[in-house]
């Protein structure tokens, strides 16, 4: 009984965890030169990020953490 009572929790946590993680909304992309480049919504501010930037966002780390600067409007 209490394994299972456990891995609810486990579970739980795990969705509450995904549910407080901000969103990240690719709205454009560009590949030249070899370079790797998507222009993301989080939290409604928009940023340029290279592939491994947008890694670290959809692992959860924020804009702030990773000390982006919002993109300036098209």
């Amino acid at each position: 009984m209490s394994s299972a009572v456990n891995s609810q929790n486990s579970k739980r946590a795990a969705v509450r965890k995904a549910l407080d993680r901000h969103k990240v909304h690719i709205t454009a992309q560009s590949f030249s030169g070899g370079t790797y480049r998507a222009r993301v919504l989080v939290d409604g501010e928009a940023y340029w990020v290279d592939e491994f930037r947008l890694s670290q966002l959809r692992q959860g780390l924020s804009p702030a953490e990773l000390e982006l600067t919002p993109a300036a409007d098209d």
